[in-house]
């Protein structure tokens, strides 16, 4: 289990079939770890893909830190990242918070993405979206105790859940994380998003109070598609292999490609 040391922060990574054919880095959001997509989602993508995985700062394996979590440290971390792994361009994906840190990647460096997935990225002025993301990030780290935690790792995983607990009283009261997404709140407005040329994905939950975004982003970028799956904003736990199939598709379908021939070679 590496942690990388960057210029300002500590970062756990997991790296699947370094020699894949390209790269995809996929990004956890606020209150969750890499454990989202490393188990299920990750797997399917790697059958083809150089796979990137990471805590961000204050969550995981990485070092905590007091300040940062607003969407231009966190991508100066993830430039960082890419440029200590010796990664030039990758496709980027992102679930919730870390949606949101895919798409400022998008609209910062442009010349370092690929294409671009957004899973449940929330509207940043939507006064429900801290509680939305505290919710569904408590829920997922109790679906992972009862589906990942088989009877003689129950132990293991209970600590892990204590664990995670933990990690919330120190994001939420000593470090600046709520006051840092509060202030991305016009994000959604900002023109860059509009400017974004990379094919983009977006994937929302038919039952997830973030739909409105994903529409909102739809009708901004040029080259994006809206695809809703069953579920709510838990959907990366709820439809994992959903989720990786869609994933896989969208990077691996080029122009040249239909969507019969994409999906002859997801299940080949």
């Amino acid at each position: 289990m590496p942690v990388i040391a960057l210029p300002n922060i500590r970062l756990h990574v997991q790296e699947l079939n370094p020699g894949g054919r390209e790269t995809i880095i996929l990004v956890h959001g606020m209150f969750s770890n890499l454990a989202v997509y490393y188990f299920n989602i990750a797997p399917i993508l790697a059958r083809q893909y150089h796979v990137v995985l990471y805590d961000m700062k204050g969550h995981g394996m990485s070092e905590k830190a007091v300040q940062g979590y607003g969407l231009t440290a966190m991508t100066d971390d993830l430039t960082a990242l890419m440029d200590s792994l010796g990664i030039e361009k990758a496709h980027l994906a992102g679930y919730s918070y870390g949606g949101l840190v895919a798409l400022k990647m998008a609209t910062r460096f442009p010349e370092r993405i690929n294409k671009l997935a957004v899973i449940e990225g929330p509207d940043p002025s939507d006064q429900e979206t801290l509680a939305i993301i505290d919710t569904y990030s408590k829920e997922f780290l109790i679906h992972y105790i009862d589906n990942f935690a088989d009877t003689t790792r129950m132990k293991a995983g209970r600590r892990q859940l204590e664990k995670n607990h933990r990690m919330y009283e120190f994001l939420f009261k000593e470090t600046s994380i709520r006051s840092d997404m509060e202030a991305e709140k016009d994000f959604f407005r900002d023109d860059s998003i509009s400017q974004i040329s990379s094919d983009t994905l977006l994937i929302y939950g038919q039952n997830s109070n973030c739909v409105p975004s994903g529409r909102i982003l739809a009708s901004k970028i040029e080259n994006s598609e809206l695809l809703l799956v069953t579920g709510d904003h838990n959907v990366p736990v709820q439809q994992p292999e959903i989720i990786g199939n869609e994933l896989y598709r969208f990077f691996y379908k080029s122009r040249e490609l239909d969507f019969y021939e994409t999906n002859l070679l997801i299940n080949s």
